[in-house]
């Protein structure tokens, strides 16, 4: 494509390559993020390939390969339109018949998806539970557009918000992002337009703006999805935020595990340069704006945005005292704007579509939607759009299903390893800023972690102290020294070794790292232990008083033993287990050695009868 240069000649691209896509073809999209990627949807691709052109339907079907679908449980994922029959967990195998079947208007009832409520086959994506209630912005496009390509964006409307912005002025651009109720998506929630105002009102030459997608809650994987499926959408939000506050230079800062990401975003911006989006006089409107992009090293600490800005400058990434704020002292000391990844991607819809329209959804103050990732003991795990103020109830239940095998949900993490744990009976409450942190938690960046009442919240606490307390960059003491012995109290309780004394130590140390840590990571570290203390603390009372783990997880506090009367002597236990610990002979009853149990839990769930006894 030659290079544009004013937004007539964008205009007319668009309606060339719209014009171009509205031929009479079947359109078979195959989820290519990372997590179908993983089930082999590639080897699906191409297999699709091979039998269209085995057929000769290529100029009846065309095929695209597509970012994160968001039904990550359900991958590989195949979605046909225009009629949006979806098919899931497919196989290579499965291809011929899908296109055999596609050709006489049939479907393939088996790749359907069953709900398991009622047994009944789905066959269109929006009649899907796990989508029904999703208000996808963010991800819109995600399932539709090839990310590798940036005729699909503009074919699909990208890049109409940077002609409309280029023709206001920046104070009208800040205007518009402040009226819209924008509030940033990588945790803290500080109102979007506010920063972008303070940004510009900075007497500098030279100012920068910066996407964060250092991503590094376990479980976490809304911005990697985001900028592996829609790179251009992100891109495009930076160009007009640059725009606004007058910067002419952007990083992507994106770690190092993402390399998916890393390569459609390093892909779209030099598609963006080429076309003439991203460089000198951008649609002749005498901006001149580039990006570039950066690999972080997979600190978590680098999510704080000080402790990203010294990686950017090449320094060992840690957090720095504020104020001055990186909006008026920031990168290589000059104002800085930064901004999530999921909060750039929201900027060109709020300028296409106006304020008004965004501001219309979710609650008084917290406006739009958010994304998920919905992980753990729950059904339908994957990547969620949803307006703000669903209730985590619904989320949970309506979205999730609920949790797997009968069990009954007990918690929920959210806001990522230092967000709060909090309990079922209070999954009424909205998903807000405001209320999660009322309840002890926070909004984070978007993880979810979905618990059953198979987990012990000691167990819980002590898991994300211990990541917490790996990942502190150690400046100041209260984090460094408070999150290491919070640790190390509770696993003194999982093992049977604490007092209720230490009970009492561990609450005030963590209010002590809260309030005198100088980072957000260790200002929000203690919530997992705080909240698990206010709405679980019986368990951690079981713990110490009656030397017993009431969910059966902590291995101190467990033992496995064999019901003579229930065991038949079927030597499954004894056959599985991984230390010889299982002794007794074919029919008669077996016994646990004791001394040699790991208490892996192996004997009890190859046993079919029950026999085996953990207390």
């Amino acid at each position: 494509m030659r290079r544009i240069t004013s937004v007539a000649d964008l205009e007319a691209l668009r309606r060339k390559l719209q014009e171009k896509y509205r031929a009479e073809k079947l359109r078979i999209i195959v989820c290519g993020g990372t997590g179908c990627r993983s089930s082999k949807s590639m080897e699906v691709v191409e297999a699709f390939k091979k039998e269209i052109e085995s057929l000769g339907l290529e100029n009846k079907v065309d095929l695209k390969v597509s970012g994160c679908h968001g039904f990550c449980e359900r991958g590989p994922i195949v979605v046909i339109y225009p009629e949006q029959i979806f098919y899931q967990r497919v196989k290579p195998k499965d291809v011929p018949e899908i296109l055999e079947r596609l050709t006489r208007g049939e479907v393939v009832d088996r790749l359907l998806y069953e709900d398991p409520n009622t047994g009944r086959k789905i066959k269109h994506v929006y009649e899907i539970p796990f989508y029904a209630k999703q208000k996808r912005i963010v991800l819109s496009k995600n399932g539709l557009i090839d990310p590798t390509s940036i005729e699909d964006y503009i074919a699909a409307g990208g890049y109409k918000a940077l002609s409309k912005a280029l023709q206001m002025k920046p104070e009208e651009i800040i205007e518009e992002i402040k009226k819209s109720g924008l509030r940033g998506r990588g945790g803290a929630g500080f109102p979007t337009g506010k920063k972008w105002e303070i940004t510009r009102m900075q007497k500098s030459d030279v100012k920068y703006i910066i996407c964060n997608c250092d991503e590094g809650d376990p479980g976490a994987y809304m911005d990697r999805s985001v900028l592996e499926g829609n790179p251009h959408s992100v891109i495009e939000g930076m160009i007009i935020g640059a725009y606004a506050i007058g910067a002419n230079k952007g990083w992507i800062y994106v770690r190092h595990e993402y390399p998916l990401a890393v390569k459609h975003a390093t892909l779209a911006v030099h598609q963006a340069r080429e076309l003439g989006l991203l460089g000198e006089n951008i649609l002749g409107s005498g901006f001149s704006f580039d990006i570039e992009i950066v690999k972080g090293a997979g600190a978590f600490v680098c999510g704080e945005e000080t402790a990203l800005l010294q990686s950017i400058e090449g320094k060992r990434p840690s957090p720095r005292q504020r104020p001055p704020y990186p909006a008026q002292q920031g990168l290589f000391g000059k104002p800085t704007c930064i901004n999530n990844v999921k909060t750039w991607a929201n900027v060109a819809y709020i300028i296409e579509r106006g304020a008004d329209w965004f501001s219309s959804i979710g609650t008084r103050t917290s406006k739009g939607t958010k994304v998920f990732s919905l992980v753990g003991k729950v059904k339908n795990s994957g990547l969620v759009e949803v307006p703000m103020g669903i209730t985590l109830r619904e989320l949970v239940y309506d979205i999730g299903g609920g949790a797997p095998d009968g069990k009954k949900v007990k918690a929920v993490q959210i806001g990522g390893p230092s967000g709060g744990c909090i309990p079922e009976e209070l999954f009424d409450l909205p998903i807000d800023y405001e209320s999660l942190t009322k309840a002890g938690s926070m909004m984070g960046s978007g993880g979810v972690i979905v618990m059953d009442e198979n987990t012990c919240m000691v167990d819980t606490a002590k898991y994300f102290m211990k990541f917490l307390k790996d990942e502190s960059c150690g400046k100041c003491v209260s984090c460094r020294e408070g999150t290491q012995r919070m640790y190390e109290i509770l696993s003194d309780i999982t093992e049977g070794k604490a007092s209720e004394e230490d009970l009492q130590l561990l609450e005030e140390l963590a209010n002590v790292v809260k309030d005198a840590s100088l980072c957000g990571l260790g200002q929000t570290a203690p919530n997992p232990v705080l909240t698990t203390l206010r709405y679980f603390r019986e368990e951690y009372l079981a713990h110490i008083r009656e030397k017993r783990c009431p969910a059966g997880v902590c291995k101190a506090l467990i033992k496995y033993t064999i019901d003579p009367e229930k065991c038949t002597g079927c030597d499954a236990c004894r056959i599985n287990c991984p230390v010889g610990a299982i002794t007794g002979k074919p029919k008669e009853p077996h016994s646990i050695i004791q001394e040699k149990c790991i208490k892996c839990g192996i004997c009890r769930d190859v046993c079919k009868f029950g026999a085996v006894i953990l207390s």
